[in-house]
């Protein structure tokens, strides 16, 4: 039987429609999110007009967070804006699905606008969500909280992939593809809406409108962040890790449909690889973090992050790629998970709203620049080189972004990991004490972070 997370019966009933929240919300990014670049590359979007479908409509819409920080602080309400941004997603998967039909001459450019809009929709409540979610949450159990949260939605995520990879497969074979991306867009507008009836049932907890201006969780100050050193730290971190990410992330779905041909059931189940694992690891990440931290997680996770795009130019291999996406499933849900809870720790309830803000445009700008770089060079990369009587020549491009994805990954990690510090009283545990909590299921990922872990600690990894 699942343990309570909080006494107070009004906290554990809204913490529960946050969970169905979730879970729907899940629905539709499975059904939807996850097929926008194969919806741009079936309207026939060039590689830097899918890498621009990526970013640009987050970053226009990241700016959209300061407004709604704003407006909640003038309102004094936080639940009514971020159910408006759930309102706003839902009408935007709507003109995604039917624009580009009834004007198939400006298919992508309107593609591009109404993703601007699906993205401002949350990007209207994402500040204030977090928010409300420090204000309802007992600091003690929120690890396991948002583990049990990601776990069900990626279960949800995980099973609406695959229904919706099989859809697709099947209208394609029909020569009725459009049809098979309304289909499964529908699916995602009838999951948003289930999504924003629960949260409208969650509780909003009066702020104290009284307080202090500096009190109140509105747009931060300049001389608030500096007070708060370790946030303007870690936040810098990760944008420039988000950077690094988005030059060859946004790109994998182009490499698969483009340069090795996959179909859209193939294209699923790589997909799927990922959501599978966070799935399975999901709740021992949340648990680790209550209780050794989540810094010790954050640095784990992002000395294997490099890893991953340098994977992707050792094999074309089905199966191969498939364990490529099962490690960074592995790895992905415990540094996401460890980066949120950590930005609850880092920033004060009062004024939580507005550095995460903050943050979230710091991380949107960030995203947009690497995916600008990364189109620039599946653009001008070339496919073979010549030094002399060296000459080497690789299939794809995309190898030559994923090389530059992967170093600079490596460059942010070793720079910046040694420098977060926990902010939380937490137990002691060595980095290999955690990656064996974490592995003992798996073998083969039990190896690779042995290996990292050893790295790290300035060890050498045994040879043969």
């Amino acid at each position: 039987m699942k343990r309570p997370y909080s006494k107070d019966p009004l906290t554990e009933k809204s913490l529960s429609h946050s969970i169905k929240d979730g879970v729907s919300f899940a629905v539709m990014g499975g059904a939807s999110e996850s097929y926008f670049s194969a919806f741009a590359i079936f309207l026939k979007a060039s590689t830097p007009q899918v890498g621009l479908l990526v970013s640009l409509p987050q970053l226009l819409a990241s700016f959209v967070q300061m407004f709604a920080v704003w407006l909640g602080q003038v309102t004094g309400t936080r639940k009514r804006i971020i159910v408006a941004g759930a309102i706003v997603q839902i009408l935007a998967l709507i003109a995604i699905v039917v624009l580009p039909y009834l004007f198939p001459g400006y298919a992508v450019p309107l593609l591009m606008m109404s993703v601007t809009l699906y993205f401002l929709g949350p990007n209207l409540g994402a500040p204030l969500w977090g928010s409300l979610m420090g204000s309802i949450i007992p600091e003690t159990v929120r690890g396991r909280f948002f583990a049990r949260r990601n776990r069900l939605s990626s279960i949800a995520s995980f099973s609406t992939l695959i229904c919706a990879g099989g859809v697709l497969q099947w209208f394609d074979a029909q020569a009725a593809t459009y049809f098979g991306f309304l289909s499964i867009f529908c699916i995602g507008i009838l999951a948003r809406s289930v999504s924003a009836w629960q949260l409208h049932q969650i509780h909003d907890p009066p702020r104290q409108i009284d307080a202090e201006p500096h009190e109140i969780d509105g747009i931060p100050s300049i001389a608030l962040l500096k007070q708060n050193p370790k946030f303007m730290r870690f936040s810098v971190f990760f944008a420039i890790m988000q950077f690094s990410v988005a030059i060859s992330g946004p790109f994998v779905v182009v490499y698969l449909l483009r340069d090795l041909h996959y179909n859209y059931l193939l294209l699923t189940a790589n997909t799927a690889a990922s959501v599978f694992m966070q799935f399975l690891v999901m709740n021992r990440w949340g648990r680790l973090g209550d209780l050794f931290g989540n810094r010790i997680i954050i640095q784990v996770t992002g000395f294997v992050i490099p890893l991953v795009p340098f994977l992707w130019i050792l094999s074309s291999n089905f199966w191969y790629l498939l364990l490529v996406q099962t490690l960074s499933g592995l790895v992905w849900s415990g540094y996401s998970l460890g980066a949120s809870n950590f930005l609850f720790d880092l920033t004060p309830q009062a004024k939580r709203g507005g550095m995460m803000a903050i943050h979230n445009m710091n991380a949107g700008l960030a995203v947009f620049l690497g995916t600008s770089l990364g189109g620039f060079l599946a653009v001008q990369l070339p496919t073979s080189i010549a030094l002399g009587d060296f000459s080497a020549q690789w299939s794809s491009v995309f190898f030559g972004v994923f090389a530059v994805s992967s170093v600079l990954r490596l460059l942010v990690a070793v720079f910046f990991l040694p420098r977060i510090t926990e902010v939380r009283s937490v137990r002691n545990m060595s980095y290999h004490g955690l990656v064996f909590r974490v592995t003992r299921f798996s073998p083969i990922s039990g190896v690779i972070f042995d290996v990292v872990t050893r790295l790290r600690n300035g060890k050498k990894p045994p040879t043969e």
